[in-house]
């Protein structure tokens, strides 16, 4: 069980007392984004080996290589623009930021020369570690606030990009009971932490059910992600001509909400082992939820957001180069082992059944450009 007397526990709850139960979303928020003490808000490796879980950036460089191939295909399509803007929200330790610009350093020179890398970042105490990693791309490279993004005041001409982000937006737990939607709210009895029903806090939740076509099966919980079309409207507001590239596991709305899946998909992770209650360690776990695609899509159309291209990770992968980068390893000079190592690292990137190539999904939005065709559009099965 956590420490009682947490500084976290003792906030949430404090709010609880003051304020009466509170929803879920608010406490995912606090666990996750309370100033100092939150888990993306506090000192401390999140990601890999010496974190709580792994990301395709984190896997192999070649995931950046990759997604680098695209964004070259992305700055033709824009005209070559005299300034290439390159935005990563949630940018973590920066491993994915670094590894897209050695790619674009060595294979694309002109369009490094003519990039600014912008890396977006809540926590605080990450830039340092951002800044050593991105060391020697210094010159191409600052750092930007969420805030930003609602600003209203940029007209970015390049590629947004995002990797595992929008899952951990705090979401609104429901379920479907005999009298109808119901909201999960936290409360406080004996200094425990428990759930209460009631009703919804927010019309917006139901709303939400309606605009996807979705009524739940009576028994079902399941997350709603207020935060994740409110992010995009801003996303969008601040692209003036470019792309918006999205990594996430997540499904369309049919399967998300799908009776197969009555229980939601909640899931902490703590020290690379799954976690399913969110109650136990608040701040020191992570929290997350699949992502609804489809709203992603239909509330980035109505914004001006074209979708141009939706799928598994593995095709995304496969389109725009894998092949061609698997190859380009078996002709280096590294050693058999180390070519062994970086093989198996790789091909985790698109297997599926306990790899990525088909948890993660990729969506490719786009505004100001004109029936773009980009490399992850291309028929790579008739490569084989």
């Amino acid at each position: 069980m956590p420490d009682e007397n947490s500084p976290l526990q003792t906030i949430i709850h404090d709010r609880i007392r003051a304020r009466g139960r509170i929803t879920f979303a608010d406490y995912m928020a606090a666990c996750l984004y309370e100033p100092g003490l939150g888990y993306y808000t506090s000192p401390g490796r999140k990601v890999g080996a010496e974190g709580d879980f792994y990301t395709s950036s984190n896997v192999h460089a070649l995931f950046g290589r990759l997604m680098a191939r695209e964004i070259v295909r992305m700055d033709e399509l824009l005209g070559e623009p005299e300034r290439f803007d390159l935005v990563e929200v949630g940018a973590g330790n920066g491993r994915l930021a670094r590894d897209i610009l050695d790619y674009l350093r060595v294979e694309a020179p002109a369009l490094y020369g003519r990039l600014a890398c912008r890396l977006i970042e809540a926590e605080p105490t990450l830039r340092t570690i951002q800044e050593e990693m991105l060391g020697p791309h210094a010159s191409r490279s600052s750092w930007g606030s969420p805030d930003e993004l609602s600003s209203e005041l940029l007209s970015l001409t390049g590629c947004l990009y995002s990797n595992e982000l929008i899952d951990s937006f705090p979401v609104h737990l429901v379920e479907m009971t005999p009298g109808g939607l119901r909201e999960i709210y936290v409360g406080l009895s004996n200094g425990e932490l428990l759930e209460e029903f009631g009703e919804p806090s927010t019309p917006e939740l139901a709303a939400y059910l309606k605009q996807i076509g979705v009524t739940l099966a009576e028994g079902k919980r399941a997350e709603i992600n207020l935060a994740a079309p409110r992010w995009l409207a801003g996303v969008a507001g601040s692209i003036g001509r470019g792309f918006v590239l999205t990594v996430d596991y997540g499904y369309e709305a049919i399967d998300l909400f799908s009776p197969a899946r009555m229980g939601g998909t909640l899931l902490c992770y703590h020290r690379h082992q799954v976690e399913e209650s969110p109650y136990l360690r608040p701040g020191e776990q992570d929290i997350t939820s699949h992502v609804d695609f489809s709203t992603l899509m239909s509330s980035g159309e109505a914004k001006g957001l074209a979708t141009v291209w939706f799928g598994e990770q593995y095709r995304f992968l496969m389109a725009v180069g894998f092949m061609e980068e698997m190859m380009r390893l078996e002709s280096s000079d590294l050693p058999q082992e180390e070519k062994l190592k970086a093989r198996l690292l790789m091909k985790k990137l698109i297997l599926p059944e306990g790899g990525m190539g088909d948890t993660f999904r990729v969506l490719v939005q786009a505004r100001g450009v004109d029936n773009p065709r980009l490399r992850c559009m291309s028929d790579w099965t008739k490569n084989r």
